[in-house]
């Protein structure tokens, strides 16, 4: 058991932290950081943490596990402030997109002073963000990706690895930059191309939106995730988001010859193989 977990950012993901932390009984004290402690409240008020402060070094100080689930380039500046107030001893990770600039920070950081990190990933949240909408199920069969390199110690991977696995997660490691490229493919990408879509429709078509049903609704639902957190991912991984979109491209143009030279056979062999691709997902 954990004796103080202190999570910085108490939204969706680090709320449903709390609460799985709580559920699972996996520490003996949580606490929770964030900049507003009229928000933090609400997590007290379930008692889903012990405290709150709005003190990052204070929250920090002490604990033996801290989780940093805040937005991308906020990790990245919040991290040297952890690191510097954790005690020696503590574990640090973190629920960021991307992971090579995090984990090279960290690995910056562990020059001047050894902490154990490993980088995570959970593949798991929504469209909607806040602690209202924070889950203590959230987790559950989700994949939580770690991202460890060469200088991280077995037993602190073993350490965030069982976190998740408390939880319910499955976890899955990577390489930071392949983790990025892999994220890039089946996240980041998709969530650039719902934002495309749905522009799209407003642009050049807006009473079509009228009559939108559960298909386009479905594909499109992640659009409505909060747009300052994903320019942030998106800026953030923009060489690998970029890469991914021109193969995209390339298969829609291939898509769009195959409709415009008017072939059945041609479009719905390609269909059936891009149909096969999709029943093959776990």
């Amino acid at each position: 058991m954990i004796g103080t977990l202190a999570i910085v950012g108490v939204g969706l993901l680090g709320g449903s932290v709390a609460k799985a932390a709580r559920a699972g009984k996996l520490a003996r004290e949580i606490v929770g950081i964030g900049r507003d402690r009229a928000r933090l409240e609400a997590a007290l008020r379930d008692r889903a943490v012990d405290r709150v402060t709005t003190d990052l070094e204070a929250g920090v100080r002490g604990a033996d596990f801290a989780l940093l689930a805040v937005p991308v380039l906020a990790i990245e500046d919040l991290l040297a402030r952890v690191w510097r107030a954790a005690p020696d001893g503590a574990t640090l990770t973190d629920v960021g997109s991307t992971k090579a600039s995090i984990v090279r920070a960290a690995e910056r950081l562990a020059a001047e002073r050894p902490l154990a990190f490993v980088g995570s990933h959970p593949m798991a949240g929504s469209e909607q963000s806040g602690y209202g909408v924070a889950r203590a199920d959230l987790f559950q069969g989700a994949t939580v990706i770690l991202t460890p390199t060469d200088r991280s110690e077995p037993r602190t991977v073993k350490a965030v690895a069982g976190f998740w696995e408390a939880m319910g997660a499955r976890v899955s490691t990577l390489d930071p930059e392949g983790h990025d490229r892999v994220v890039a493919a089946i996240s980041h990408l998709p969530h650039l191309v719902a934002y495309a879509l749905t522009d799209g429709v407003a642009r050049f078509q807006p009473e079509a939106l009228e009559f939108a049903a559960r298909g386009f609704k479905d594909t499109t639902r992640i659009a409505a995730s909060d747009p300052s957190v994903w320019a942030e991912i998106f800026l953030a991984n923009r060489e690998a988001v970029r890469a991914n979109l021109e193969a995209f491209r390339l298969a829609l143009t291939d898509l769009e010859r195959a409709i415009a030279m008017g072939s059945g056979d041609a479009l719905r062999a390609m269909l059936e193989r891009i149909k096969a691709a999709r029943e093959g997902l776990r």
